[in-house]
């Protein structure tokens, strides 16, 4: 929201004793954020109004003018390009010597332009920094100032500070300037008051429109308000300026009309050209579903049966409280306006506005909820304002359409009351605020107020503040305006919590082992779509939003892998080739019960090159996650797991057909490796294979690590190599367990560091795995007797069990 600092001076004065900064701080304060201040009009500042005198073309350079301007002292010839330079008496605006345009950041200085000295600069509006283009020069009314006269002082709003606000979804008073103003005076301790506009309507200018409301629950009141007479124009410079400096364009001045009361009050409103209102009739209903209609940007739609629309005898005119269409708008031709000014409901609007991707300042405000008591203040600024710039326009009485009620005064509201105590809201701030200090904010904010007994008060919420339900939310508008700082920062006693255990510790301690290998974690929304998991193979969800935020959140999910996947593939779009992620979280997996389990697990996924130095990268593969996995397990277990390949049977989807495994410790399974199958990698653009690990958290947690002392030895390894040729289908961890069960008490490691197939030494269906076992005692120095009679049982094990034979 952009708020504009003369225009919150103008509702406020008391405002005009303060600096921009402190206005700011204000409404920083008031919980109303400000996030910037920018100056408005930086370049006016040195310039004057200045009379056209004549004008001639430069002696030698074409396209130059010479033109001499009255600055009411004298006049002064300066050097001008642009080609719409007016007729002797005209008004321009003359940059004086050292004026500083920041637009186009130079300063003016006297300048030779092809042999002619040039003491100034005629300007334009972009050059002035009051718009971002212009077409030439700016050329002022008739009458807009004196020859010499300060710019800023002819037409006060070319120069004001724009603050840019971040008003939070809750306060919707605040995307009007009133309700700005309000929350100052609230702040600053005066009273506000706006100006009310006077009452109009002319008894012989009838509305002349039947109107009527279908969908009372949609549009619970329907304002209307036509006018005759008018004379379609350019808006005052000061109306023109206010708009640009708020970023809204200036069209005309019955549209610009429109767009203030909207900034002013934070109400929307709508103008017709009733020439082309059809059957001179309004309906406010529901559209039927397809039925088409043209918004005002041009775009053809299909409506839904959903959509609130505003109709005339035949159709569509607007998509109510989003957009009006182009058969209805305001041109040059204009002579009879009917205003529109409503309230819309806010979830109906906020439907309509997703559904056709629209976002109007119109539909933000009505998603937001407005004042449903605000309608008559705004329908008669609309009409002062009206019979301002266009003097001779004439009303009719406003008329407002409650279902098929219609009445020329608005309809009765009943305000909710909420009682104050004063004994809570001490209970609740842990101060005392005296009852008679709440009592003047809540009234200066809007409330109405009446004692109700010994230190309480019975508040009547405002209809400008649909936020305020509560006898909490009262406390809180006292403390906001009051100030938080008024709060004594003493910290409470508090009890320590007792240790983190559970689940809690189990997932620290599995993100820490995590870490500690290299991985990097993705924290993913717990929501997927049915799509996402279908896209991996993944069971069918069970829990389904009944509001999902989108339409890519909509049930919990069941696998880790459709946020894993997605993360890496918008990593991948940023530029990272290479990365190695993790997820650890529950999933949410059918039970017996009516609630669903919450599975907590593991789930990793790499991508792009390993990590060389001197060699040539080379991609992640199988290899690198069961090294990842084994590293994991480890860690976590201080054991090492069983790797058995899956079969056909048994083997999820999501995995790669020949490349996945599964951990076991003892007879459990506790998680898998492997590459993801190609089909899953393809639904995220990845053309290389993606190495996977899984872990199951709760079957791991059962194989906790036992913290075991072990001295540094003492005395010297003596390690042996052993190449053994097996069939393949037997497991390299049996071999190893198998080697370092018949090595005996010497044998204190074995490592798998080498596995070859191919070649003229090995049979087909048959690799070769070599183990470097080490032997070493903790009481003496090792004999090479003594390790070659362990190594000899160890290679008469594994032939006998498996049929191995040693490599040469």
């Amino acid at each position: 929201m952009k708020a504009s600092l003369k225009w919150l001076v103008e509702l406020l004065p008391e405002l005009s004793k303060l600096s921009a900064d402190d206005v700011a701080k204000k409404l920083t304060f008031a919980g109303l954020e400000v996030e910037g201040v920018t100056p408005f009009g930086a370049g006016t500042e040195g310039c004057v109004v200045a009379k056209v005198v004549s004008f001639r073309p430069h002696p030698t350079k074409s396209g130059l003018r010479l033109v001499t301007v009255d600055l009411g002292e004298g006049t002064q010839e300066i050097v001008c390009g642009a080609p719409n330079v007016p007729d002797a008496g005209g008004l321009v605006v003359l940059a004086k010597l050292g004026a500083y345009l920041p637009a186009k950041d130079m300063t003016i200085a006297r300048r030779e332009i092809a042999g002619v000295v040039s003491e100034g600069m005629l300007c334009s509006e972009s050059e002035l920094g009051l718009s971002e283009e212009s077409a030439g020069i700016l050329i002022l009314p008739p009458g807009t100032g004196n020859p010499g006269q300060s710019l800023i002082e002819a037409i006060p709003h070319v120069r004001d500070t724009v603050f840019e606000i971040n008003i939070t979804p809750n306060r919707p008073d605040g995307l009007g300037h009133v309700g700005l103003a309000r929350d100052l005076a609230a702040v600053l301790g005066v009273a506000f008051a706006p100006k009310r506009a006077p009452t109009f309507g002319a008894d012989d200018v009838p509305l002349d429109v039947d109107v009527k409301v279908v969908d009372q629950d949609r549009c619970p009141e329907f304002s209307t308000a036509r006018a005759v007479g008018i004379t379609i124009a350019p808006s005052p410079l000061a109306w023109r300026y206010r708009l640009l400096a708020l970023g809204v364009r200036p069209i005309s001045n019955l549209v610009d009309i429109t767009n203030l009361v909207l900034l002013g009050h934070g109400q929307p409103m709508h103008a017709f050209d009733l020439a082309k209102v059809r059957g001179r009739a309004i309906v406010v209903r529901t559209a039927a579903e397809g039925e088409p209609f043209t918004t005002l940007d041009g775009v053809a739609r299909k409506l839904s049966k959903d959509d609130l629309v505003v109709c005339d005898g035949e159709g569509p005119v607007a998509l109510a409280g989003v957009m009006g269409g182009e058969n209805s708008e305001i041109s040059a031709s204009t002579t009879e306006v009917l205003f529109e000014c409503a309230y819309f409901d806010a979830r109906g609007v906020r439907r309509t506005g997703r559904r056709h991707g629209l976002h109007t300042e119109a539909s933000h405000r009505f998603e937001r909820g407005t004042d449903p008591g605000g309608l008559e203040a705004a329908l008669a600024t609309a009409v002062k304002l009206t019979l301002e710039v266009v003097p001779g326009a004439k009303l009719s009485p406003p008329r407002y359409v409650t279902g098929a009620t219609a009445n020329t005064t608005p309809r009765e509201l009943t305000t909710k009351v909420v009682s104050l105590r004063s004994s809570f809201m001490t209970r609740l701030l842990g101060i005392a605020v005296p009852l008679s200090d709440a009592r003047g904010i809540l009234e200066r904010l809007g409330c109405t107020v009446h004692a109700s007994g010994e230190g309480a008060l019975d508040v009547a919420l405002p209809t400008h503040r649909p936020d305020l339900s509560r006898e909490v939310d009262l406390v809180e508008e006292v403390i906001r305006v009051r100030g938080i700082d008024t709060v004594p920062t003493e910290l409470p006693p508090v009890r320590g919590s007792r240790a983190v255990g559970g689940r809690e510790a189990l997932e620290h301690s599995v993100r820490r082992a995590a870490a500690s290998v290299g991985l990097s974690e993705a924290i993913t929304f717990r929501f997927t779509s049915a799509k996402a998991l279908a896209d991996v193979f993944a069971k069918e969800a069970t829990v389904v939003l009944e509001n999902p935020i989108n339409e890519h959140q909509t049930v919990m999910r069941t696998s880790l892998l459709p946020g894993l996947l997605e993360s890496l593939a918008q990593a991948r779009r940023h530029g990272v080739r290479s990365a190695g992620l993790f997820a650890v979280g529950p999933v949410f997996l059918p039970s017996k019960n009516d609630l669903p389990e919450e599975r907590p697990e593991l789930f990793a996924v790499l991508v792009g090159d390993r990590a060389a130095y001197l060699e040539k990268p080379a991609p992640v593969d199988a290899w690198d996650a069961k090294g990842v996995a084994l590293a994991l397990v480890a860690a976590l277990t201080g054991k090492e797991p069983e790797v058995v390949t899956y079969t056909a049977s048994e083997r999820p989807a999501y995995m790669h057909p020949r490349a996945a495994a599964k951990l076991l410790l003892g007879s459990t399974v506790i998680g898998s490796f492997g590459l993801l199958h190609p089909d899953v990698g393809d639904k995220y653009d990845f053309a290389e294979a993606l190495p996977f690990i899984s872990l199951d958290l709760p079957t791991l947690a059962k194989h906790p690590r036992a913290p075991r002392y072990k001295a540094i030895p003492k005395f010297p390894a003596s390690p042996r190599d052993l190449a053994l040729v097996v069939h393949d289908d037997v497991p390299a961890g049996q071999v190893k367990a198998a080697i370092l069960a018949s090595a005996g008490p010497l044998a204190t490691d074995v490592e798998l560091f080498d596995r070859f197939t191919g070649g003229a030494n090995i049979p087909k269906d048959h690799a070769s795995l070599a183990f470097r076992v080490i032997y070493r005692s903790d009481e003496r120095t090792l004999t090479d007797a003594e390790v070659e009679k362990a190594h000899a049982k160890v290679v008469k094990e594994v032939e006998e069990r498996f049929g191995a034979t040693q490599r040469k």
